[in-house]
């Protein structure tokens, strides 16, 4: 006897279909180049948050009105992102997602954009971590196992002791947004197979860490928060971090306070800086939560500064 469903059944499993097709495809690659260099962004997904209590100031209407004019419904959907140096003698994976810690609807697509893109997690030969935060350090390890085996880790020494400091994590709050205690325990966690294997390698000075790539120590999102310059052929990309969440908001106003930063001054004043800098020079920016791809400019624009993402091109171009 054939079951005959109701069409409002039906309709619901089709959507259902649909939507978790939509969802398996939310893994994504976008080539550049910079110079000779290829560069890959690299969607991890993304990951809802609360920009009005993010971004809370003493004017309470602020942060709203701006995210209004931005088009932006609170709470919203902010991009996890990593890129790929490809040097040609090395791959260099720049931040790694959340890997498993946001659970199973946000975060986690990295090894699956990589993959699209040709690569295996096996062939990364080295890491370099803006900072320690879930989001960024989180896709080095699932389920106690090195996502990245042969990879060297690159961080800051006063990040990695900031987060390894087992007596800080016990003082720590369970609902800080910049250093909660399940903060510091995912940090442990995802670290300790690298650690016991030797593979971290740790620095406090802004140096060229490979040839044409250099780190500059940013202190203020968190205590070693770390931008890395790729510079090619008279072509230069920054890669932001976390300089920037919500770009409908903080470019607009850059001295808001940002509730994920571990000192909100010191993060205050890198972010006018560098922002400053960047709208003047006019060089091209990689950031970790701008919407995917991330790759863009600035533009002063009265008191604050418009974004401008890159053009689409199949070729890479940045222009």
């Amino acid at each position: 006897m054939k079951t005959m469903y109701p069409i409002h059944v039906i309709l619901l499993f089709l959507l259902t279909i649909a939507t978790n097709t939509l969802l398996a495809q939310q893994a994504a690659y976008y080539r550049i180049k910079v110079g000779r260099v290829e560069v890959i962004a690299l969607s991890d997904g993304t990951v809802s948050l609360d920009a009005e209590k993010l971004l809370h100031t003493k004017a309470p209407d602020k942060a709203p009105a701006l995210l209004r004019s931005a088009y932006l419904n609170n709470p919203i959907e902010v991009s996890i992102n990593a890129f790929l140096i490809h040097t040609g003698d090395k791959m260099i994976l720049l931040d790694t997602g959340s890997g498993e810690l946001f659970g199973p609807h946000y975060g986690g697509r990295l090894v699956s954009s990589l993959r699209a893109a040709g690569y295996e997690p096996e062939q990364i030969s080295d890491i370099l971590l803006t900072h320690i935060h879930n989001d960024h350090s989180g896709g080095l390890s699932i389920q106690g196992k090195m996502v990245f085996p042969n990879a060297v880790i690159h961080v800051n020494k006063l990040d990695l002791d900031y987060w390894l400091d087992k007596e800080r994590m016990e003082k720590a709050d369970t609902v800080a947004l910049s250093s909660n205690k399940k903060s510091f325990i995912n940090a442990q966690k995802v670290f300790a197979p690298y650690l016991s294997a030797g593979k971290v390698k740790t620095f406090t000075e802004g140096m060229e860490v490979f040839p044409g790539i250099q780190r500059i120590p940013t202190p203020g999102h968190t205590p070693g928060h770390t931008i890395y310059v790729l510079e090619s052929d008279g072509d230069k990309l920054v890669f932001w971090g976390d300089l920037i969440h919500v770009g409908g908001v903080q470019f607009a106003d850059p001295g808001i306070p940002d509730g994920f930063d571990v000192d909100k001054e010191k993060g205050i004043a890198q972010r006018k800086r560098l922002y400053q800098e960047a709208a003047a020079r006019g060089y091209l920016i990689a950031a970790d939560h701008l919407s995917y791809p991330g790759l863009g400019r600035l533009r002063a624009a009265g008191n604050g500064y418009e974004w401008l993402p890159v053009p689409y091109s199949v070729s890479g171009r940045t222009k």
